[in-house]
């Protein structure tokens, strides 16, 4: 696979020569500083694919350009917004950055309701707490309904979760949730996400659903025509939160998209952690299942508990048997002559970094360093196996 690695762009505080240092060899980085909605200029992309190119890497995937809400729902300005998404992707391909992520989740990008979630070893993990979020979705933000998509139980224990917590605890939970998050797309206010969920849930799954298929109708032909791969990163977490419909969750959901525009630039970003926080997502079934409609992989690892709350654990020890997911991968490699790009997904703050300015919460330098080389240790054995010398 070939190795890569998440860079925010020049404000980054991790810089290229210190992703090269890494070993890795391409880049997953976006044009941050271009509002939602607006086409991305070829001058812009090659600007910054040369910039990359400079310093001995190459700009592999796009990470991401970003869909305005108004393609989602189809409302409001939707038509030139996915006219400009059209150009984007054109230009994306004329400057020669053939692969481009992107996600169909509404409203909120990934979600954690805690990012320095304190592990055995004293280090730093991004985590989802169900009791947090709860508690946070009926008694904080107030959403209507929304203790009718809870179980007693976990109401009860919401209640007393929000009776503990201090001011402190409730803003940071907030800004954790709603506030955006490092590599997500914007940020709400209290107010502004309500009057957005109201819009989605009337919606409804299969109106998100038909809404993305409507999108990619529009969008593949441009890909195809400028040889990008378009792949769909999935739900995080991949089940309803807000009582918002998920289109990206499952094996099932994924079958249903690929099969509905049958292209091979309608791929997939398998997100290892993302699809493995539930426990009947079986990775490397999928693998072998969707093999050259994979563009793109997220390797990273969660310890799952039985409420839905999970944890980021180290790449190689969690739920997701990440030995055998690369495994499979790289006999889709083999079968199909294509060498994949991954990127070592989130990492733990480790102690020597916790008083550095660069150290976003799953994006610090060591902790995806150590994950990177942890994973590239399992390809390498598996290389090595394969063609001994």
């Amino acid at each position: 696979m070939i190795e890569t690695w998440r860079w925010f762009g020049p404000s980054d505080g991790i810089s290229l020569e210190m992703i090269a240092q890494a070993g890795a060899v391409g880049v997953v980085s976006s044009l941050h500083e271009i509002p939602t909605g607006q086409a991305w200029p070829l001058d812009a992309i090659i600007e910054r694919k040369t910039l990359i190119e400079e310093s001995g890497l190459e700009w592999s995937v796009i990470e991401s350009i970003p869909l305005h809400n108004d393609i989602k729902t189809r409302t409001g300005n939707y038509r030139q917004y996915i006219d400009n998404y059209k150009q984007s992707v054109e230009n994306a391909g004329r400057a020669g950055v053939n692969t481009i992520c992107y996600n169909f989740m509404p409203v909120v990008d990934w979600t954690r309701t805690n990012l320095l979630y304190l592990l055995p070893n004293n280090s730093l993990a991004l985590r989802f707490e169900m009791t947090d979020f709860v508690a946070y979705d009926i008694f904080i933000l107030q959403r209507e309904g929304a203790e009718k998509d809870y179980s007693e139980t976990l109401k009860a224990k919401a209640a007393a979760r929000l009776e503990a917590m201090s001011s402190k605890e409730k803003t940071l939970l907030e800004k954790n949730i709603i506030a955006g998050l490092p590599g997500g797309e914007g940020s709400y206010s209290r107010n502004t996400i309500k009057t957005t969920i109201e819009q989605f849930i009337a919606l409804g799954t299969e109106g998100l659903r038909q809404n993305l298929f409507l999108f990619l109708q529009e969008i593949i032909p441009v890909a195809e025509q400028y040889h990008v791969k378009m792949c769909i990163h999935p739900d995080d977490p991949p089940f309803p939160l807000f009582g918002l419909p998920r289109v990206l969750s499952t094996q099932e959901d994924a079958k249903k998209l690929l099969d509905a525009i049958p292209s091979p630039a309608n791929g997939l970003t398998l997100c290892a952690g993302s699809f493995g926080a539930i426990a009947d997502n079986n990775l490397i079934s999928m693998v072998k299942t969707f093999t050259d409609r994979i563009h793109f992989v997220h390797l990273r690892n969660v310890i799952r508990e039985e409420d839905g709350s999970f944890y980021e654990s180290d790449h190689l020890s969690g739920d997701v048997d990440m030995v055998g997911l690369i495994s499979a991968l790289l006999d889709v490699e083999k079968d199909t002559g294509i060498a994949i790009p991954m990127r070592p997904d989130h990492g733990h703050l480790l102690t020597a970094e916790l008083e550095a300015e660069n150290a976003k919460p799953g994006y610090s330098y060591l902790g995806r360093l150590k994950g990177l080389a942890e994973l590239r240790g399992v390809m390498r054995a598996f290389t090595y196996n394969s063609n001994p010398q």
